[in-house]
């Protein structure tokens, strides 16, 4: 389900734990998202979003439409 912010992180040419950096997280804790063995909390699919200039439905695959709502 969360393989879009594996996607888009690796869009970026980052790795796991530069993606936690930037959520204040841990590695571990980054990975279990990507995996979904853990939902992502709201806080951190908004900042995710906002981070990929993508929009929270993209990331959740309710939208194929990846056009952040900002850039329209």
């Amino acid at each position: 389900m969360y393989s879009r912010i594996r996607d888009l992180r690796e869009d970026k040419d980052m790795n796991q734990t530069q993606m936690a950096k930037v959520l204040n997280m841990s590695q571990t804790g980054y990975s279990k998202y990507e995996t979904g063995d853990n939902d992502i909390p709201t806080d951190i699919l908004i900042s995710l979003a906002e981070f990929h200039k993508t929009n929270v439905d993209y990331i959740l695959g309710i939208t194929d439409n990846p056009i952040y709502y900002k850039d329209i």
